[in-house]
């Protein structure tokens, strides 16, 4: 078909145009970068039918980000596989290594924002690791599912395109380290897992520090404990983590637990109690003689909302003892090991409890 010089050259026109409008749509789209670490959210099941039957961190980033190219249309995206493995499998070797990349990337000036994919289990103390840990104002998004791709009514796509979104987003600067799941915005420090098998599993005791509906946020609060670049920890100077045990507690509990973990060559002990942290009287003098050892007695409560009241049920003054304040054990566990880089005081832990 014979194409005259004058529409070659309207046609080339349009061509350059058209890339140059593509091009600078890309450059006004933020530039996020994804870090993948494994969990459901790259997980795959038998069938649809599977929801809570399933091989976790199974697909790699590059298909993750493949197979939902509405990521396009909020930013420009990149990935990353800093590991894969399913969540509760997770060491303190995987928190440091995923936290100095976190800071790394940070830094440079073509990252707006940072997603980091991960299993369900953990990815509470994950996130909170990263909340002391990170200097940065950047948005940091843990993000999660509680079904695999596979699965019918999966969530772990329009999960991973909320996340992305949020990251991207100039609003979410300076709020600490978020987790989006089920259209929810909630605060690293504050979420926890409450249920193990439909997609509203994660909640704060404090309420979501917002939503994200169709790329939009929503805020209806701000975090005011301190976090990234606020907090006086530094992933930077920081290349090992100290051991810290959690034992729980329950009617007729023995002292088995308490004192083989108080005589394995812990820094600290978080003693998850029923109620107001409260410690059965055939535990408290072995905690006494825990701390007398140089063992840090942290008392925390197995209730998943409140908070623990200092000098409440035990005499934590008497006794040189440091409440864990409205954190879960699992939560003042990875607040202790931070905190233990720095000090071993307990006045000094007890203000970081506070404050944190």
């Amino acid at each position: 078909m014979y194409i005259s010089p004058r529409l070659r050259t309207f046609m080339a026109s349009a061509a350059l145009l058209a890339a140059s409008a593509i091009a600078q749509a890309q450059q006004a789209l933020p530039n996020v970068m994804i870090l993948a670490t494994g969990g459901t959210i790259a997980g795959a099941g038998a069938s649809a039918l599977n929801s809570a039957t399933y091989a976790a961190a199974k697909v790699g980033v590059d298909k993750l980000i493949a197979g939902l190219p509405e990521l396009g249309k909020v930013a420009n995206v990149k990935g990353e596989q800093v590991f894969q493995v399913a969540s509760e499998s997770m060491t303190n070797e995987h928190l440091l290594i995923l936290a100095k990349r976190v800071a790394q990337l940070a830094k440079q000036p073509d990252v707006d924002g940072i997603v980091i994919t991960h299993g369900t289990d953990t990815v509470e103390e994950t996130a909170y690791f990263l909340t002391l840990t990170v200097h940065t104002d950047k948005p940091i998004v843990m993000v999660a599912s509680m079904r695999p791709g596979t699965a019918l009514s999966a969530d772990g796509a329009l999960n991973l395109y909320d996340a992305v979104a949020v990251a991207g987003s100039k609003d979410a600067r300076g709020k600490g380290v978020l987790l989006t799941m089920n259209d929810t915005i909630q605060s690293g420090r504050d979420v926890s897992k409450n249920v193990n098998v439909v997609p509203s599993a994660f909640s704060s005791q404090w309420g979501p520090l917002g939503m994200v509906v169709e790329g939009k946020n929503y805020w209806f609060r701000a975090p005011v404990k301190r976090h990234t670049m606020n907090s006086e920890f530094d992933i930077e100077q920081i290349n090992s983590l100290p051991s810290v045990e959690v034992v729980y507690s329950y009617a007729g509990v023995s002292t088995t637990a308490v004192d083989a973990v108080a005589k394995s060559g812990v820094k600290a002990l978080v003693h998850g109690g029923p109620g107001n942290g409260s410690v059965a009287d055939r535990i408290v003098p072995r905690l006494q003689a825990a701390r007398e050892s140089g063992v840090i007695v942290i008392r925390g409560s197995r209730v998943p909302d409140g908070f623990v009241i200092r000098n409440a049920e035990q005499p934590d003054d008497k006794y040189d003892w440091v409440v864990a304040h409205d954190l879960r054990p699992q939560k003042a566990r990875i607040l202790a090991m931070v905190a233990l880089t720095k000090t071993s005081d307990t006045k000094e832990l007890q203000r970081i409890f506070w404050e944190y």
